[in-house]
């Protein structure tokens, strides 16, 4: 049972350091209560003390860790069922099934496929993370295409059968890569279970309903077991929905440890065609799957679901942005123009597309305002002419050119003359307001 903030403050240092981010011990252990903190912020706890400290200081949704290497995530930890209230942490993991009784051929061929959906983002490469082996029957096929996924491919993996004969025999191929076991149910719970304890592996659990899956995930708590993911057996759509919310609003609101893991979702097995798989996948990456199996990968429907997953994990109080610096565009040269605006990412896309389809070669400078866009920043003094001048100085731009004219936002017109002081042999030219214009601008220059 969690313990109360009162009990959490007679097993603290009580230095009131402050080193953990508040003023008091009572508050932090009234934050670490609440899920409003971590017990790692406390640098003075002791040994004995953070034992005690375990259960209160877990999230309500408890993290597991799948795939070993660069490659490897972990879904849950979550702390709360809207984004606005704080923030969601790990984003959904979206995984594709195939069949262990795929031709090697057309195995590799999809590998070869499903590697090079990987897309650059406001910094960050959004790939899919995941595939799932799904047992045909025939455990040396499925331990053997398990296998070639595990060496041959960067993905990480579900492994998907019902007989714990080749699932052991796939777990022995494929626990180097730490893959998910899917799936135990009541009739295969305690093989399962050894076999998920044994290798140290995660484990998902799947039952007829939320309510059956309790005495699932009691059963292999009491083994030891806590890299749990949870299936509550819905392939009806409402039903599925239902239960997600169900099982997140159990671990957040009730404290129910028994509900409080990741769960995994099929919209694979709900629709049929990829179309609407993708829609039910949006659907799940909102709420609140930390798993999604779809039965195929492409680029009209993967792009739009990891941009949705980005978007849904990026936290909503802080301004998404791109790193301060010089960005080439179109393969500029010495005489390609120079243009500066903010590092609000959706700025800096909106920008950087419309140079791209002008097909005028530029460079484009993007100066740090904290993700603020052009307007914002400029009347929060984040966009000053000095600091734009100051910026353009330091960033080696002048290196780069032999014209040195500097194209500025419309919205900024007003700081040309600070600019002109900063950079006496700068040529300063006001662009468009609007970011729809550059094209015709640059073109008629």
């Amino acid at each position: 049972m969690a313990l109360t903030g009162i009990q959490i403050f007679k097993l603290l240092p009580k230095t009131n350091c402050k080193e953990c981010g508040v003023p008091t011990c009572l508050a932090f252990a009234m934050n670490l209560a609440s899920g409003k903190a971590e017990l790692d912020s406390c640098p003075y706890v002791s040994d004995e003390a953070r034992e005690q400290l375990a259960e209160a200081s877990a999230p309500p949704i408890l993290p597991v860790q799948i795939g070993k290497g660069v490659r490897k995530f972990t879904v849950g930890a979550e702390t709360v069922l809207y984004r606005h209230e704080k923030t969601f942490f790990n984003p959904t993991a979206l995984a594709v099934k195939v069949s262990s009784d795929i031709k090697d051929k057309d195995l590799k061929a999809k590998l070869a496929i499903w590697n090079a959906f990987q897309y650059e983002r406001v910094g960050f490469n959004l790939r899919p993370q995941l595939v799932a082996v799904e047992d045909a029957g025939d455990a040396k096929a499925f331990a053997k295409t398990a296998k070639t996924i595990a060496e041959t491919s960067e993905f990480n993996l579900i492994l998907m059968s019902e007989n714990a004969d080749a699932m052991k025999a796939a777990v022995e191929a494929t626990s180097f890569k730490n893959p998910l076991i899917y799936a135990a149910t009541e009739a295969t719970v305690d093989a399962f279970g050894a076999l998920a304890k044994d290798n140290d592996l995660p484990l998902a659990v799947k039952a007829d309903s939320v309510e059956a899956l309790i005495p699932l995930t009691d059963k292999l708590i009491g083994m030891g077991l806590k890299k749990l993911v949870l299936d509550s057996g819905s392939r009806e759509v409402k039903q599925a929905f239902e239960d997600q919310v169900s099982i997140r609003r159990a671990a957040l609101k009730t404290g129910n440890r028994s509900l409080g893991f990741p769960t995994i979702a099929f919209p694979c097995e709900m629709a049929s065609n990829l179309d609407m798989e993708t829609m039910l996948a949006a659907m799940f990456i909102a709420k609140y799957g930390a798993i999604t199996v779809l039965s195929d990968f492409t680029t009209e429907s993967l792009f739009p679901l990891l941009l949705e997953r980005l978007n849904i994990f990026t936290d909503p109080q802080r301004p998404m942005t791109v790193v301060e610096g010089i960005y080439e565009i179109g393969n500029p040269d010495e005489n390609s123009p120079v243009i500066v605006t903010t590092n609000f990412a959706l700025t800096y896309f909106i920008v950087s597309g419309e140079i791209e389809g002008s097909k005028v070669p530029a460079w484009l400078l993007i100066k740090d305002t904290e993700g603020l866009s052009v307007l914002t920043a400029w009347a929060a003094g984040k966009f000053a002419g000095d600091d734009v001048g100051m910026f353009v100085k330091k960033c080696g731009i002048a290196d780069k050119i032999k014209n040195k004219e500097l194209i500025i936002p419309g919205y900024a017109a007003s700081i040309v003359g600070e600019i002109e002081e900063e950079l006496p042999d700068w040529t300063i030219t006001v662009g468009p307001r609007e970011a729809p214009h550059l094209p015709a601008f640059l073109k008629a220059r």
